[in-house]
């Protein structure tokens, strides 16, 4: 055998020795869920299914899966009570409370086998649609990742993009949440979030029925006037924190027990760092003022131009 001849069988033998060294895959092996880059909260799904493949999957009382609090970003202390953190609970999911085009809302139960357990909203950012974050730009001044490889990817709108655009606003919704519920505003505790998933305090009766938007009410004169002085409060509290919610309206404010509880922030808005921070202020004043004096409220209660003023001298833009 020529030298040159000898040197191709061994190679074509070395491919064919290590091709039969790869790892075999199974039929009840998770596939990948797709090509390409994957953020990491990504990676640790695929390999938490690979693991559960070869371990006990039964999950008891029909529940949907087990707890990933562990493995989760956890909810600001003092946490409350009512907050399951045993790694025996399970998850089990009884419906959608909301849809939109971001993120879906589900009503989830959480106990341990055999006892009642606690109701949460699970609010799940989607980021598999072209409509995805339609409003992001503006939103986003101000807030920028380190790396120009990801940049480049969500200015884009790559799928690898896409996704890292959705868990972004996860993060900046819960870290919102967990820094106002700490200063004590009117938002739904947030339990955790796990990759592009929060769980949150589920604002509703013990039956699953969620507390009513703002807009479905029709307030009578003297809830109208409380209503608007808790609105007021809300808005002095997030400025006072810099912030400005960016969306707000009678959409996003909850009644709850008498509570006006404001949801929905993952654009909050650093109105500093923001170039646009007095604008979003501004027309979150707008938004909110609008809907009171059209139901009903005096315009001299609801001046616009006053409380913005006050606004933005909280927030340090005086």
């Amino acid at each position: 055998m020529r030298e040159h001849d000898f040197d191709e069988f061994a190679d074509a033998s070395d491919y064919a020795d290590r091709r039969m060294r790869r790892r075999p895959r199974y039929d009840d092996q998770p596939a990948p869920a797709r090509r390409g880059r994957l953020t990491e909260a990504e990676r640790v799904r695929l390999s938490q299914l690979r693991e559960d493949a070869y371990t006990e999957t039964e999950l008891p009382d029909g529940a949907d899966r087990w707890s990933n609090w562990d493995g989760a970003d956890q909810g600001p202390h003092p946490r409350p009570d009512w907050v399951i953190t045993e790694l025996a609970a399970v998850d089990t999911d009884l419906g959608v409370l909301k849809t939109g085009k971001e993120a879906d809302v589900h009503l989830l139960r959480r106990n341990l086998p055999g006892e009642d357990g606690v109701l949460l909203a699970a609010k799940r950012y989607r980021s598999d649609e072209h409509k995805l974050f339609h409003r992001d730009a503006g939103y986003l001044e101000g807030r920028r990742m380190r790396r120009s490889r990801e940049m480049r990817a969500m200015e884009g709108r790559t799928s690898f993009g896409r996704n890292l655009i959705a868990e972004q606003w996860a993060v900046a919704e819960f870290a919102v949440l967990s820094r106002l519920w700490t200063i004590g505003a009117p938002v739904p505790y947030p339990v955790q979030r796990h990759g592009t998933e929060i769980l949150l305090e589920f604002l509703g009766e013990s039956d699953g029925t969620a507390a009513p938007r703002l807009a479905q009410l029709r307030p009578g004169p003297d809830e109208l006037a409380d209503l608007w002085e808790q609105a007021v409060s809300a808005l002095e509290l997030l400025a006072g924190q810099g912030l400005a919610h960016g969306d707000l309206s009678a959409y996003n404010l909850l009644v709850h027990e008498g509570h006006l509880m404001v949801i929905d922030l993952p654009q909050a808005v650093d109105v500093i760092a923001n170039p646009r921070g007095r604008e979003f202020l501004a027309r979150d004043v707008a938004n909110l003022a609008g809907w009171f004096r059209g139901r009903g409220l005096s315009e001299q209660v609801a001046d616009t131009g006053d409380l913005v003023r006050e606004l933005e001298n909280a927030a340090g833009l005086g």
